[in-house]
């Protein structure tokens, strides 16, 4: 990166720590510049604190997580995907989640790009989601000529200039000017109203947090993505993300050959789950088997939205190896 990006009118700063890098993504981004920080396993704990903190200050930005083994450092070059309640649950309070996950090389250039849309769209940090697997990865790639990439940025037209927070009824996202460009406003990590300082009022703090919420629940239709193979028949779905997704897509090709019919079903945004589409696939299948290299997080989630729909099954893995194919052929019923 700190040769590249100033190849393409970038910058590369390197800070001291991992809370110091996130304070300057946000730093940088209220002054109007997209940008995006990158860690792994404790990085992104620390990252934590002021991700909560551009979450509640509606600040644009973009983390990246390439997971790995733990706790603690564990295996730092190990598959994991053991980061993924962290992402919904990690920062302190309620507050908006977007989590993109990538399975390729393309699809990790598609995706970044995206999570620059979504943060700037919704005003709000947006991760993606990589895995040692992926990050790893070489595999050639087309990169599509930029005239062809939709690039969406921030609405900077503020309603009323004394209220940047302001957001009319029935609307999410409210339009600022970045700093140095007019219009002055406070900025806290404090609950606050529309002029932007704090507020002990339990009222304005229910109003604040529901929109923030809301802005992302409320338009899952806009950002909830995702692949089903070979569901429409399927008796057995596989559900994965990320590294997991070439492994579990041959194990249901593997099945076929076999005569059972497997499917698999790939959340791309994780957060919000794509709740309305594995509950619908869930009333057709006889059996569900959740596939991830972790000791089931998301998991926990496909069994909240199946209930009693079919069976949830599972296959994780927690040792820093690779899941097979065949592993999860096994989990299905076939042979290996």
């Amino acid at each position: 990166s700190s040769v590249r990006l100033p190849q393409v009118g970038g910058r590369f700063i390197q800070m001291e720590d991992e809370i110091s890098s996130m304070a300057a993504v946000i730093g940088a981004s209220v002054a109007g510049t997209k940008s995006m920080t990158a860690s792994s396993g404790p990085g992104i704990s620390l990252k934590q604190e002021n991700f909560g903190y551009a979450c509640i200050t509606e600040v644009p930005c973009v983390v990246v997580n390439v997971q790995r083994s733990g706790p603690s450092t564990g295996l730092p070059t190990s598959p994991s995907q053991g980061d993924m309640m962290q992402a919904k649950w990690g920062t302190h309070g309620d507050h908006p989640v977007i989590a993109l996950c990538p399975s390729s090389v393309r699809e990790t250039y598609d995706l970044t790009i995206r999570a620059f849309n979504l943060a700037e769209k919704y005003r709000t940090p947006v991760l993606l989601m990589m895995d040692e697997i992926i990050g790893h990865l070489r595999e050639g790639i087309e990169i599509p000529d930029p005239s062809e990439i939709e690039i969406i940025n921030r609405a900077t037209e503020s309603i009323d200039p004394k209220k940047p927070y302001y957001v009319p009824e029935g609307e999410f996202v409210p339009a600022m000017k970045p700093f140095g460009q007019g219009q002055r406003y406070h900025i806290t990590g404090l609950s606050h109203g529309e002029t932007g300082f704090p507020t002990n009022s339990n009222e304005i703090t229910d109003k604040l947090i529901r929109r923030l919420i809301d802005k992302v629940e409320l338009n899952k239709d806009d950002i909830v993505t995702y692949e089903e193979k070979d569901c429409d028949d399927a008796d057995v779905i596989v559900v994965c993300y990320g590294g997991t997704a070439r492994a579990a897509e041959t194990a249901c090709q593997m099945a076929r050959e076999q005569g059972i019919k497997a499917g698999m079903f790939r959340p791309i945004t994780v957060w919000p789950f794509p709740t309305e589409q594995l509950e619908a696939l869930s009333k057709k299948a006889k059996r569900i088997v959740v596939a991830e290299h972790n000791a089931g997080q998301i998991l926990l989630e496909v069994q909240r939205v199946v209930k009693s729909n079919c069976e949830v099954d599972f296959i994780g893995k927690i040792d820093g190896t690779v899941m097979t194919p065949s592993e999860i052929l096994a989990k299905i019923g076939g042979n290996k």
